[in-house]
């Protein structure tokens, strides 16, 4: 993927501030307290969601061309104790996002870009959850995948847990678009998706609430909650997302009371935090009446705390970089 100024100052501010993630009630939700993944072939994480046949499983891959691979991570463990290896498709180009459908399967997106949204097509694996935990070679099915209005990048691709239509949202620093796709998608001829709304952020990844009711995503340095109305998104507020080193992945807990995020990197971490509505199940805004989802009392007050937090962490890292230039005069 593309690394900019902004992300390397982002990996420089979480080198230098750690940002507690907000705990939530692990209470009958499988992984709900995080994890660290331990597998040392799993060094960039880009997408995750939970097992729907094997509670506390939770299925992850590396991204750009690692392979046709995709991993089942014990949540208690954080060991690995599945490796999938897909047949059926192609060589995978830039795998970013993994979900799971209403019918059962996994849905993988190949939909990244590493040439900023140059390639004429992008692809999508569908495959059946394996029943048993083994390692083993599993058939998908894959789909040419284009946009209505041209080629983008993106990073969060969505299963709607309800429809099973199949949403990404496009990958660009002013915000992002959000594309539906087919009513049903089909392994032949292209599948065009077209744009459908706006995000506003620049997401890397995204995810259904378990009742279908919200979607939330996620960038490198915070969150958005939106109340999901037939495809028709209002912004509810903002998530508090755990400042990592390089931001990538998220997912519910498969009671909706949690959303774990994941970051790059070999023993990387899956960080809990307060899921949008506490639960997920009633439709209502991430923070009841009015509130933001991080619990800042608004999305005004929530972008203050943002300013707030980033002024002291700029502080902070200029700090860092005048002290290195010093030591390194002085040498």
């Amino acid at each position: 993927m593309r690394r900019s100024l902004a992300f390397l100052f982002g990996a420089l501010l979480a080198g230098v501030l750690v940002a507690p993630a907000v705990a939530a009630d692990s209470a009958g939700s499988e992984g709900a307290d995080g994890f660290t993944i331990k597998d040392p072939r799993i060094t960039e994480s880009s997408g995750l969601v939970a097992s729907r046949a094997h509670p506390g499983v939770y299925w992850t891959h590396n991204d750009s061309d690692d392979g046709a691979f995709l991993y089942a991570v014990d949540s208690k463990t954080g060991e690995t104790v599945a490796t999938i290896t897909m047949t059926g498709v192609g060589r995978p180009r830039d795998v970013e996002a993994i979900s799971m459908g209403p019918n059962g399967h996994l849905y993988v997106g190949d939909i990244g870009d590493n040439l900023g949204g140059t390639w004429d097509h992008v692809w999508i694996y569908e495959l059946p959850e394996p029943k048993q935990l083994k390692n083993q070679t599993v058939r998908a099915t894959q789909y040419d995948v284009k946009y209505a209005d041209g080629a983008r990048d993106a990073e969060a691709l969505m299963v709607h847990p309800k429809t099973g239509r199949v949403y990404i949202v496009s990958k660009n620093e002013d915000g992002g678009g959000l594309y539906e796709g087919p009513a049903k998608l089909a392994p032949s001829g292209t599948n065009t998706f077209k744009r459908i709304g706006a995000i506003d952020l620049w997401v890397t990844d995204g995810a259904f609430s378990p009742d279908g009711k919200q979607l939330a995503v996620r960038g490198y340095f915070g969150g958005l909650a939106y109340d999901w109305k037939g495809g028709k998104v209002k912004k509810e507020g903002r998530l508090s997302v755990p400042l990592q080193g390089q931001g990538e992945s998220m997912a519910y807990t498969p009671d909706g009371s949690t959303l774990l995020y994941g970051s790059e990197g070999s023993d990387s971490s899956v960080e809990p935090g307060n899921a949008p509505g506490g639960g997920g199940g009633d439709g209502k805004s991430p923070s009841g009446e009015g509130g933001s989802a991080d619990g800042t009392g608004g999305d005004g007050d929530g972008m203050n705390a943002d300013i707030k937090m980033g002024a002291v962490a700029l502080a902070v890292a200029l700090a860092v970089i005048y002290g290195l230039k010093r030591l390194l005069r002085r040498d």
